[in-house]
């Protein structure tokens, strides 16, 4: 995948199937709609492209305050990446670029730059100064400007269109199977190991410790996992514990997983912890004596759900 970031592009593209958002989460819907752009593609013999924006225009606008992400940038990359995408196109968004009307968009970053011959577009998404234009709007252009456009239904999942948004709300809710199912792949974590205080080692749950990759990514609901977790193109059973550790009164966020049957020194290394089933909330214990009895319960639990 050629990867551009900026306000243009280092060379002018032509015949390009393209679609425009954020793609948080590269999730089932959006999927669909990079099916369908792969498709048409191949009709066409052209490549696709995808513009997305960093960072969000919602983080910018203010539409959402502290609104964290699914995937930051780099996960977003590597996503698209695996979803077959030709060109990946990475504007700066300002309050500046917000202004510019759909437009002055379409006519020189669309045709101007990206060489555009077909639009797919999301079921609710829009374009332009204030998002003001709709379908309708933009395919007035694609007449005049000699590309083709559609638009992508919503996928819809328990009645509700999968939206990232309908994803963070089950995340933040614990709701960490529904998340799964409508990403289509385990919510994961990632970052580098770093030194804990060794109370995990003390009472026999060593622990690797993630400082995330990211200070957007969108930490899920307090509580006990069962995970796996990636470590230098190995997978490894576990579970992680996402939290203040209430037991100890530390009052830090705290993101950390005992690897089953693993004796490595990987303090420092990149890890990739993927969530796959959430067992209990976190919760305060007596003393470490009944936390490790709890911790022995849920990797039981734990090793049990693996096994099915």
């Amino acid at each position: 995948m050629n990867i551009y970031e900026g306000d243009r592009l280092p060379l002018q593209l032509n015949n390009t199937v393209v679609s425009v958002g954020t793609f948080d989460g590269v999730h089932l819907g959006h999927q669909v709609l990079i099916g369908r752009m792969r498709e048409v593609a191949s009709q066409y013999r052209a490549q696709t492209l995808v513009i997305t924006f960093n960072p969000p225009p919602k983080m910018v606008l203010g539409s959402q305050s502290g609104l964290k992400l699914l995937t930051p940038e780099n996960e977003k990359i590597d996503l698209l990446r695996k979803a077959g995408i030709d060109n990946l196109w990475v504007i700066p968004f300002t309050r500046e670029f917000a202004q510019i009307s759909h437009e002055t968009f379409i006519e020189e970053y669309l045709a101007g730059r990206a060489g555009v011959r077909h639009l797919v577009m999301g079921h609710d998404h829009s374009l332009g100064k204030g998002k003001q234009a709709g379908f309708g709007d933009i395919l007035k252009l694609a007449h005049r400007l000699g590309f083709s456009l559609e638009q992508i239904p919503a996928l819809v999942s328990n009645q509700s269109a999968i939206s990232s948004s309908f994803i963070r709300q089950a995340l933040n809710e614990g709701k960490l199977e529904t998340a799964n199912n409508l990403l289509g792949y385990n919510y994961a974590l990632r970052g580098a190991v770093v030194r804990g205080n060794q109370i995990g080692k003390l009472i026999g749950f060593p622990t690797a410790n993630l400082r995330p990759e990211s200070t957007d990514k969108l930490i899920p609901a307090y509580g006990v996992y069962a995970c796996l977790i990636d470590w230098k193109k190995e997978t490894f059973k576990g579970m992680s514990n996402i939290g203040t550790r209430p037991t100890l009164e530390t009052q830090q966020l705290t993101i950390e997983a005992n690897i089953f049957d693993f004796n490595e020194e990987i303090y420092h290394d990149e890890i990739n912890i993927r969530l796959v089933h959430r067992v209990r909330d976190e919760r305060k214990f007596g003393s470490l004596d009944m936390l490790k009895r709890q911790l022995m319960i849920d990797k039981e639990v734990i090793t049990a759900y693996f096994n099915g």
